[in-house]
């Protein structure tokens, strides 16, 4: 609907937000969410907990945060592999990421999974 009334829409997911538990489920339904939404900008942060984690704990006590840099890397991938939107600027480009991404959606999916690809496994935090 929003779209049909002319808006423009913006998603922003948070990678890690599943733990090493629902990583691969969160990478897969946060990839359907923007195929139906479509945005038109799509960005992405990865969860922090600069204060500690101790109430976040509270209410999920089995969260085990992802490894840094192979499972947040790989969950990456994932998503990005799943997306299949129309017309959607990406941009991970904030400094909680890992790796700094930016493209136009479907035009750059290869590119920028290539550049997730590279890195993956390397240890490296980088940034292009």
């Amino acid at each position: 609907k929003i779209h049909e009334a002319g808006l423009r829409s913006s998603i922003m997911i948070l990678h890690g937000l599943g733990g090493e538990q629902l990583s691969a489920q969160h990478a897969e339904n946060s990839a359907r969410l923007v195929n139906a939404a479509g945005p038109a900008l799509l960005s992405t942060l990865v969860v922090s907990f600069p204060l500690g984690d101790a109430r976040f704990r509270e209410t999920f006590p089995e969260f085990t945060p992802l490894s840094e840099p192979d499972g947040l890397l790989a969950e990456m991938e994932a998503f990005m592999a799943k997306l299949d939107v129309k017309r959607t600027v990406f941009r991970s480009d904030h400094n909680s990421n890992l790796l700094a991404l930016a493209g136009s959606l479907p035009k750059d999916k290869e590119k920028l999974l290539a550049q997730i690809r590279e890195v993956r496994g390397s240890g490296v935090r980088a940034s292009f």
